[in-house]
Parts: C-alpha cells; sequence; structure tokens
C-alpha cells in the first residue's frame, strides 16, 4: 500500500471511529509506529486530522480547547520549553504568550529566577504566582474560555505602555508565506500588541505548526528573532525560516 492510500484509510477510520491510535494503526497496516506517526503528521499538517497524545482525532471546525491541545506533541513543547530557558535574560522582563508551550517554559522557570513577566494567560499567572523571584503582572481583558486569555481593549491598552525585554510568542500556525497566524482575530490582536511591545521576539512553535494557516495573521516569520522548534523541522523548511531573518533552533 503506497503512503497516500494508507492516509487516507486512516483519516476514513479516524472520521468513523472519531479517534485512531498509534499501536493499531501500525499493526493494522503492519507498518512501523514511526511511519504511522509520519502519516499522522502529513495528515495533522493538511489540517484533516489533529494529533493528540498517542493518535489523532478528526478535524473539526472549531479551535481545540486548552485542554485539548495540552496533549498534542507533548515531548516536543518540553523540549523547546528546555531550550527556551537559555533565551531568558538574566535580570529584566519578559511577557509570556498564551499557550501550552509557553506555560511549560513558565513551569521550567528556575528558582532563583528574578526576573518582571508580563502576561495576559491565566494558566500562566498562576503557574508563576507563588515563584519567590517573579514580579509578575496579570493583564486584564474579556478572557476567552477555549485559551484562558484575556484579550480586548484592556489587554491591548496594557501592552501598550510597557517595553519587555523579550516575549515569548506562541501561534497555530507559521510559514514563509504566510506569516504567523491564529484563528481568532481577538487573539490575534493581542499577540500583534506583544510582539510591539518588546525588543526581542522569541516564537516556540512545534514542527507540526509549519505550514499551516490560519484565519487572523498578527505577524510575519521577519518579525520573529528566534524560532526554537524541534528536530521535526527539515533542513530545507529551516533554511527558508533563517532567509527570512530569523535564526532556528531546533531542540
Amino acid at each position: 500500500m503506497f503512503a497516500a492510500e494508507r492516509q487516507q484509510e486512516i483519516l476514513r477510520l479516524a472520521r468513523d471511529g472519531g479517534r485512531v491510535d498509534v499501536l493499531s494503526l501500525a499493526e493494522e497496516f503492519q507498518v512501523t509506529a514511526e511511519t504511522v506517526r509520519r502519516d499522522l503528521k502529513a495528515l495533522d499538517r493538511a489540517g484533516l486530522v489533529r494529533r493528540v497524545h498517542g493518535g489523532a482525532i478528526p478535524a473539526g471546525q472549531l479551535e481545540p480547547d486548552l485542554a485539548e491541545r495540552d496533549t498534542v506533541a507533548t515531548d516536543e513543547k518540553d523540549g523547546i520549553a528546555r531550550a527556551a530557558l537559555a533565551e531568558l535574560p538574566a535580570d529584566g522582563s519578559v511577557i509570556l504568550d498564551a499557550g501550552t508551550t509557553s506555560a511549560r517554559l513558565a513551569a521550567a522557570f528556575p528558582v532563583d529566577s528574578r526576573l518582571t513577566v508580563v502576561t495576559h494567560a491565566l494558566p500562566i499567572a498562576a503557574r508563576l504566582a507563588d515563584h519567590p523571584g517573579i514580579a509578575l503582572h496579570l493583564v486584564g481583558g474579556r478572557v476567552r474560555h477555549r485559551t484562558r486569555a484575556a484579550v480586548d481593549a484592556w489587554a491591548l491598552r496594557a501592552y501598550g505602555e510597557i517595553r519587555a525585554d523579550v516575549v515569548f510568542l506562541a501561534t497555530n500556525g507559521f510559514a514563509v508565506d504566510g506569516g504567523l497566524t491564529t484563528p481568532d482575530l481577538a487573539e490575534a490582536a493581542v499577540k500583534r500588541a506583544a510582539v510591539q511591545a518588546a525588543r526581542r521576539v522569541v516564537l516556540l512553535a512545534d514542527s507540526a505548526k509549519f505550514g499551516r494557516r490560519h484565519f487572523a495573521r498578527f505577524g510575519e516569520l521577519r518579525d520573529v528573532d528566534v524560532l526554537i522548534t524541534d528536530t521535526g523541522l527539515g533542513d530545507d523548511d529551516a533554511r527558508a525560516v533563517e532567509a527570512q531573518g530569523t535564526e532556528v533552533i531546533r531542540a
């Protein structure tokens, strides 16, 4: 069976059953688990399924909620978060954008960190609220249920009043010709404001998001100083990103 035929059958199984898992598919098609993961990654990039821990579910029309996104590419996100620690200033101010990878970065902050942290994400604020060395500023606004992030005028006004050393930015999709995108216009506006409020932009995005394009565009790759991703981003794609002036770190 050719890869395209196998992927078509995987898509049918996902739609019929609501979910597929890697080990069952490997047994069914008599291929390795790694082959199935490549198939799922190809279907995910095409927007036909969404990868979750251990398998995939058919892509729906709605933006996945925070809990669902937190089960996707967990190992990759942990590696990205660890690599991002090297980008923290020794003593300064950072903005943490709403996102599951940025939340992992917040959880990994060293105990001896002495930083001013600004975030509009409730889960990130909760992780850092008891950190002894963090001066935490929580940006307010209307909270979106899917992302637990503040949006709209209050949030935009707050980011317009600060200038941080670095923003750790999240995205739902990034592409050389499509820029940085997310499904929601209000989220996009806050991300754009966070970028403008920082001297340096570090994008945290797993490789499965490369090539994805969503409705609301909030920036270009040339706006990003450093992309931290995983080794799933191929050499050619990494070079294409670097051609935009963005340093690429594959953790």
